[in-house]
């Protein structure tokens, strides 16, 4: 009988060194048995923070809610674009009101921006929402988290013409190319590198990886989506983050070590939080 291939372990950081979660949905379901337990891994792991992603009213809710539970866990609020069109006239006063009254615990207004991949929402609003969303995260002084999915040429066209952000932003999950990476940057955001970049076929993220410095790159799981190999197709969790940076640093012949020392710098510099630097 063949014997089954294991799993590549989690790589492992030196004493000392930690990373950052920038992204991930710790208030979807499939966490809900045993998020303690995938919590509590990740701190085994190394990671010290990480950021829980509002969707919608419900999930930005949620997001707070375990903000205030775990200390670890800071939170977004935001409407992704799949759901602007159930936005009605009061649903950005309570956003507001939701972050006057939490502030402690929110580091960013997102996710927000573009999907034209599977366009749950006509195009039309989604980039009227997405326009009225950039504004309000200026009034709050907040960074912007943005999701960008087949609609690079519309999505950079707004934040340039919505620029300039003096709270400044990340592309999450980013999927364009090196020139699209710089246009971004140009804007004073940053580059979040998922789990994608472990592909086989992860080589356009690769070179953005590989080219863009590391002052500009911040880590994510989008947790419990995007695994990264050897975990692909199964649930991702935020311990799996080691394996992205081992391969960002396999791809800048860097020490794990530095990208976990630069991009969780990049991570608190972003969001203004920080966190204690020791291993658990």
């Amino acid at each position: 009988m063949k014997k089954k291939k294991e799993k590549t372990p989690i790589p492992e950081l030196l004493p000392g060194f930690f990373l950052i979660d920038s992204h991930c949905h710790l208030d979807m379901s499939a966490y809900a048995d045993d998020l303690d337990t995938v919590l509590s891994r990740s701190k085994v792991h190394g990671l010290q923070a990480i950021i829980s992603i509002g969707v919608d009213e419900s999930s930005s809710i949620s997001a707070i809610k375990l903000a205030k539970k775990y200390p670890m866990v800071k939170a977004t609020v935001g409407v992704h674009p799949h759901d602007v069109e159930h936005i009605d006239k009061e649903t950005y006063e309570r956003l507001r009101d939701l972050i006057s009254h939490n502030r402690e615990h929110i580091v960013a207004y997102g996710e927000i921006g573009l999907d034209f991949a599977k366009q749950y929402a006509d195009p039309t609003t989604q980039k009227n929402e997405f326009r009225t969303q950039l504004v309000l995260a200026k009034e709050l002084n907040l960074p912007v988290v943005i999701h960008d999915r087949d609609a690079h040429e519309d999505t950079l066209e707004i934040l340039q013409q919505e620029s300039p952000f003096p709270n400044k932003g990340v592309m999450h999950c980013f999927s364009g190319d090196i020139h699209l990476a710089h246009k971004i940057m140009d804007l004073g955001f940053l580059i979040s590198i998922p789990g994608v970049v472990t592909f086989k076929n992860g080589t356009k993220l690769q070179q953005v990886a590989k080219e863009v410095p590391l002052e500009s790159l911040i880590l994510e799981t989008d947790g419990p989506f995007l695994s990264p190999v050897p975990w692909r197709g199964k649930r991702n969790e935020p311990s799996y983050l080691l394996y992205t940076a081992e391969k960002i640093a396999q791809l800048k012949r860097i020490r794990i070590e530095k990208v976990a020392e630069q991009t969780s710098k990049n991570v608190q510099d972003l969001f203004n939080f920080t966190v204690a630097n020791k291993y658990p």
